[in-house]
């Protein structure tokens, strides 16, 4: 057998009219225009915890942070977007690590890098490298941190996940949401939690209801609006195997 019949069949998605692979590792890849979208990393959510009183881990920067890292060196973008909340508070620049920091200039210099504003972090960290923008646009598709349901639109925020039923139990995870004229991200963040794409969150973005594409160990699987399963239900419908 071949390596490349090993391989793990990627998925692949329509959104207005241009092909759009949604990665595993939770970003989304626009081949046509080497294009790397992430969302959603709430960097140094661990430390904003911790100054709370809640003792947190403090390795979730560091872990989002290498699979960013992977994913570059893998894909060679020219464009990253990082859409919204790439930060989890307006201090966390303040609590990195200089080594973390010194890794994200690593990557904002290897790349056109845009941070696009998000409600944690409207403010651009200038001091890291790569540009700000409050919505970018690239051909027909529209890139920003809270859905407004726009054609072509490309958006975060809503940390989607989605519930399935599969071998006598349910199987909860992040995913992408799409209905094939916009797509919200999910989260990428080690501690981001993820919304239920049944919720009513989501239906000002999909009012026809949408598709979901739900995070493998090691694959993407596209699951129709129809099999997915509200928080609460104890499943036993379609089965869908990870």
């Amino acid at each position: 057998m071949t390596a490349a019949a090993t391989q793990p069949k990627q998925t692949l998605l329509h959104l207005a009219g241009e092909l759009l692979t949604p990665l595993p590792e939770g970003a989304l890849w626009w081949g046509a225009q080497r294009l790397l979208v992430v969302s959603d990393l709430h960097l140094e959510k661990g430390s904003n915890y911790a100054a709370a009183g809640q003792m947190l881990p403090p390795y979730d920067t560091a872990a989002t942070l290498t699979r960013v890292e992977a994913l570059c060196a893998a894909l060679e973008p020219e464009t990253v977007i990082s859409l919204g909340d790439s930060f989890h508070d307006r201090a966390s620049e303040t609590r990195l690590p200089l080594a973390y920091a010194e890794r994200i200039r690593s990557l904002t210099g290897a790349h056109d890098w845009v941070w696009v504003e998000g409600n944690h972090d409207p403010d651009p960290p200038a001091h890291l490298g790569g540009r700000a923008a409050k919505v970018l646009r690239r051909g027909p598709l529209v890139f920003r941190h809270e859905p407004e349901g726009e054609t072509g639109e490309v958006a975060g925020h809503l940390h989607p996940a989605a519930k399935v039923a599969g071998r006598g139990r349910s199987v909860r995870r992040r995913c992408f949401a799409s209905d094939g004229a916009r797509l919200v991200m999910p989260a990428m963040g080690a501690f981001a939690g993820g919304l239920n794409v049944l919720d009513a969150a989501f239906r000002a973005v999909f009012p026809e209801g949408c598709m979901a594409f739900v995070i493998g160990e090691a694959r993407v699987y596209g699951v129709s609006h129809r099999n997915l399963l509200p928080d609460g239900s104890a499943g036993g419908g379609p089965v869908w195997r990870a």
